[in-house]
């Protein structure tokens, strides 16, 4: 008798909170539809920009082809005293000279 007292009287406690539970009143919530409206423009806008700097920024100009060919004209003396011209030919490739190979000839 005990226990039919005891679940009836938990049966109406719950009853009563339910009960009181739909007295509440539910806030009202924003639609979520606006804000994704909102999300898209960032992408949008960044695209947009890209595509104008593409276009506004200017193009690099190359650089201009080495020549295919070199004339050396150089001035050496002999064991005379004479001096003598030698012209020589060579392909751009052959004519580098290291910018520091001074430093070791004079120093």
């Amino acid at each position: 008798m005990i226990r039919d007292e005891s679940e009836k009287e938990l049966l109406l406690f719950f009853q009563e909170m339910k009960e009181k539970d739909l007295e509440i009143p539910t806030p009202d919530f924003p639609e979520v539809a606006e804000a994704r409206t909102i999300n898209w423009w960032i992408p949008l806008g960044i695209a947009a920009s890209l595509l104008l700097g593409f276009f506004l920024f200017p193009k690099q100009e190359s650089s201009p082809e080495a020549p295919v060919d070199v004339i050396i004209i150089t001035l050496k003396q002999d064991v005379n005293q004479e001096q003598q011209i030698l012209i020589e030919e060579k392909t751009y490739l052959e004519t580098w000279e290291s910018p520091t190979s001074s430093l070791l000839a004079e120093y």
